[in-house]
């Protein structure tokens, strides 16, 4: 499995992106996807994503905020990103489970297959 992040870029504060991950390979491993995010000396940390059964997740600091979307025939998961803050500025990695398991995962170390991450800088 082989997991492409795009669309990360510069934007300013109270403005909005679009990440879109794409899975190619033997896609039928995947379970749940999830996007995780990593700024400088922090540790990963899940943002949103779809489990298995298509139940969403969202951390408290992005909940009203950004809105992940799972398209199981083209293989892709969607952060839409809205409402900007610079304490979202971070590097954004598409991960995806190998298992399924209940209830969704945040752990990275539950996650097998990872993008090479894509970079969001937001400006104040």
């Amino acid at each position: 499995v082989q997991l492409r992040e795009s669309g990360g870029g510069l934007v300013q504060a109270g403005g909005s992106l679009r990440l879109s991950c794409t899975a190619s390979g033997l896609t039928d491993n995947i379970y749940d996807m999830a996007w995780f995010r990593q700024a400088p000396f922090e540790e990963r940390q899940a943002v949103a994503g779809v489990d298995y059964h298509g139940n969403t997740y969202y951390s408290d600091s992005v909940k009203g905020r950004f809105t992940v979307s799972k398209d199981n025939t083209k293989n892709t998961l969607d952060l839409q990103m809205n409402g900007l803050k610079p304490d979202d500025t971070a590097g954004y990695y598409c991960a995806a489970t190998a298992t399924a398991s209940r209830g969704f995962v945040t752990r990275p170390q539950s996650y097998v297959y990872w993008g090479r991450g894509t970079q969001v800088t937001v400006s104040s």
